[in-house]
């Protein structure tokens, strides 16, 4: 069984460098550097769209990804606290009647 190989981000950004930057060929970038031309491009495309959020690394997550996060873990927590009230509220109920 074969490994993935990992590239660092610094390799990656250099790759894209020699194309974008540099002038070189997807194509001979990707030869000289050793990889698949459709992996650079990937990389590439991945650049262009994350706005500088790109290759973060594994785990590491946008700020947009931390919020959504960080917000249903609340809904969470305020639904659990929502039901709390709703059975204590039955229960004090049933205690005065």
């Amino acid at each position: 069984m074969t490994t993935r190989k990992k590239y660092s981000k610094e390799f990656k950004l250099d790759a894209i460098s020699l194309v974008l930057d540099q002038g070189y060929s997807q194509t001979d970038a990707a030869r000289s550097l050793g990889i698949n031309s459709t992996m650079l491009g990937r990389w590439i495309k991945e650049h262009r769209k994350e706005d500088g959020q790109a290759f973060r690394g594994n785990g590491k997550l946008t700020p947009e990804q931390e919020e959504i996060r960080r917000l249903k873990q609340e809904n969470r927590q305020l639904k659990m606290e929502r039901e709390i009230l709703k059975e204590a509220a039955v229960f004090f109920a049933k205690e005065t009647k």
